[in-house]
């Protein structure tokens, strides 16, 4: 193996993103972000996106890509930042990936689907009117839909679910079919990865300590001016964890107490679906390191 890339990755909370500052200074690196939720401008504090000042210096790619309004998916990922390393060889130094966006990572390390085009007026609309179902009639319809992909699905946010089953009702075929039989827009990319892992109880705690200080650094604040922009519950990057639970507290549906408890148990099982994904999904070579 003669790997192109550093790949840390793990739960949420974990550490990752300083790790990879670290290791970027060691290394004289670049990082390249494999977070979808971080790709959305204006949505610092929900996505704990890393501030300026903590990245010591180091160039990052793939933050604040698009307004909230817009979807992203892992095979836009993938043709960016295949250009993004290329470009940090290129100036001889070390591209770092790190994220918990197993997709991301697998849409590297596995060439790409090309991905089928859906007509964006239709999908506007079945994108609005499933962002009104629960996560879990959701996912109860991806297992129909899209069975084969199904557990991936649910082991994402829900962005991942809609993908899904957008591209099942708007094509007639499920995206695990588009999978095998699309060909490929790029090769594989060969990367070493590092699985950040830590005791669920460390986890946990991590956690919860991160939405108490979401909520002090302006959590509500940033939603507020984000709805004063126009955009809205139906919009990509404002069903996220943490997005989806200020909006109710602003409508009046929940109390501060009531949204943080939510954020810190929606957080929790996020880490574990993460958790569990990289352990079943990435490829054997692979090292772990203690968070």
């Amino acid at each position: 193996m003669n790997p192109k890339a550093l790949a840390i990755v793990g739960p949420t909370a974990s550490g990752k993103s300083e790790l990879a500052v670290a290791v970027a200074r060691r290394l004289d690196g670049e990082i390249v972000s494999m977070d979808s939720r971080q790709v959305y401008r204006g949505m610092d504090v929900g996505t704990a996106k890393l501030p300026v000042v903590e990245r010591g210096g180091i160039a990052h790619h793939g933050l604040d890509l698009m307004d909230p309004d817009r979807s992203y998916s892992a095979g836009a990922f993938a043709r960016e930042a295949h250009g993004w390393i290329a470009a940090i060889r290129d100036r001889g130094r070390v591209p770092i990936l790190v994220g918990g966006t197993g997709f991301f990572l697998r849409a590297l390390t596995h060439p790409i689907f090309g991905e089928p085009d859906l007509d964006p007026t239709r999908r506007r609309a079945l994108r609005s009117w499933l962002a009104a179902r629960s996560r879990a009639e959701l996912a109860r319809w991806t297992r129909a839909l899209d069975p084969d992909r199904s557990t991936l699905a649910e082991a994402g946010g829900p962005q991942r679910l809609l993908r899904t089953l957008e591209v099942a009702l708007l094509t007639g075929r499920a995206l695990s079919w588009w999978h095998r039989h699309a060909p490929a827009e790029q090769g594989a990319l060969s990367a070493l990865v590092a699985l950040v892992e830590l005791p669920r109880e460390e986890l946990d705690r991590r956690i919860d300590g991160r939405v108490t200080r979401m909520f002090d650094g302006g959590l509500v604040e940033e939603v507020r001016g984000l709805l004063a922009k126009g955009y809205g519950s139906h919009d990509p990057g404002m069903t996220w964890v943490g997005y989806r639970e200020v909006l109710a507290l602003l409508r009046g549906e929940l109390d501060p107490d009531q949204a943080t408890d939510r954020i810190r148990k929606a957080t929790r099982a996020y880490a574990r679906r993460q958790a569990t994904w990289f352990r079943n999904q990435l490829p054997r070579a692979v090292f772990r390191v203690d968070g």
